[in-house]
């Protein structure tokens, strides 16, 4: 009977370490290999699994030694952790891919595919400029609030209120304030430059998209929600369910049950915490839009009735499930978002 053989790889920066496996639970043989041995190491094996962290630069590795013939497997960092026996070292985690691969439970991630990666290369470098931007515009509130010159409340003012004191001689500030503060005016304005052109990149790759499009045709899931869905999710037909996808952004209940006791707490917050942000901030939209509606549709009809209920943010979290429950409906049926009238 010819032997499974099952490769676990830890990828590293310089150094990968190898963990070959014929049986489970067993390590027949470890190696060190230099990045540039790597795929020769595999070219001259014959077809294996091989098993990778779903971390890093692990989608490239996959694609390209799915090429040599080999089956690849990623496996989430989050439950490859707690087989984990030892100190954290390349060799016990190469063992802890073993180890977590033999539980049928721990479901694998995708590959992402190059254009998977540049929508979530693009939302990683928006993210980061935004924050930074939040972070100088913070700054400068409050640099000029110790200087008794509070801005009002809004992003949009911060840059032309500072300018207008920066210019105004009997404003107060010190010639090196003033110099200090249009500096980070200029930053401010040169990271929304930033930001514009990479929204109109996404602007460009969700055109060429069919799922972007489907999904961005749910209420609330705009250009930067359903691209990052593109990006970062990709294949929404892993999902058994919608449900299984909200639970997958953390938008689902903790359950604290026993015997015939339910109890429901508050949403996970699990999962990838980007997109449930984005799903919110999307909800509260439509939120907000549906109560200056004169005549609203079925779901906006539900959640001003929730809202009435039970408060805007409950309400919001609860309509955020809901859309993501929408989109996995919208990208796995490959059909429109359509409104439903609400009924008598």
């Amino acid at each position: 009977m010819k032997k499974a053989t099952t490769i676990a790889v830890d990828v590293a920066q310089a150094v990968l370490e190898v963990a070959v496996s014929h049986r489970p639970g067993q390590v027949a043989s470890r190696h060190r290999l230099q990045r540039g041995e790597v795929l020769p190491f595999f070219a001259q094996r014959p077809a294996a699994t091989v098993l990778l962290e779903a971390c890093g630069s692990a989608s490239f590795w996959a694609r390209e030694i799915e090429k040599l013939g080999h089956r690849t497997v990623l496996l989430p960092p989050q439950h490859v952790r707690r087989y984990r026996t030892r100190n954290k070292t390349d060799r016990a985690d190469a063992k802890a891919l073993l180890e977590a691969f033999r539980n049928e439970e721990i479901r694998p991630v995708p590959v992402k595919t190059p254009a998977q990666q540049t929508l979530a290369a693009l939302h990683r470098l928006r993210s980061a400029w935004l924050g930074t931007r939040t972070a100088r515009l913070n700054t400068i509130r409050g640099l000029l609030r110790e200087q008794g010159l509070p801005i009002p409340a809004g992003a949009r003012r911060v840059v032309p209120q500072t300018l207008t004191w920066v210019e105004d001689a009997e404003s107060g500030l010190s010639a090196p304030l003033r110099f200090v503060l249009f500096e980070a005016c200029v930053e401010v304005r040169e990271l929304d430059g930033r930001l514009r052109k990479v929204e109109a990149q996404l602007a460009a790759l969700a055109k060429a998209s069919p799922l972007a499009a489907r999904l961005r045709s749910v209420p609330g899931v705009g250009l930067l929600t359903a691209t990052a869905i593109a990006g970062f999710v990709a294949d929404l037909t892993r999902f058994p369910s919608g449900r299984h996808f909200a639970s997958y952004v953390g938008l689902t209940p903790r359950e604290h049950s026993s015997g015939n006791i339910r109890r429901l707490g508050a949403i996970s917050k699990r999962g990838d915490a980007y997109l449930r942000t984005l799903l919110t901030h999307g909800a509260r939209s439509v939120l907000v839009a549906a109560s200056r509606h004169n005549d609203p549709d079925r779901l906006r009809r539900w959640a001003l009735d929730l809202a009435a209920r039970v408060g805007h943010n409950k309400a919001t979290i609860a309509l955020a499930n809901k859309l993501a429950r929408y989109a996995w409906a919208v990208a796995t049926r490959e059909m429109a978002f359509e409104p439903q009238p609400v009924t008598a």
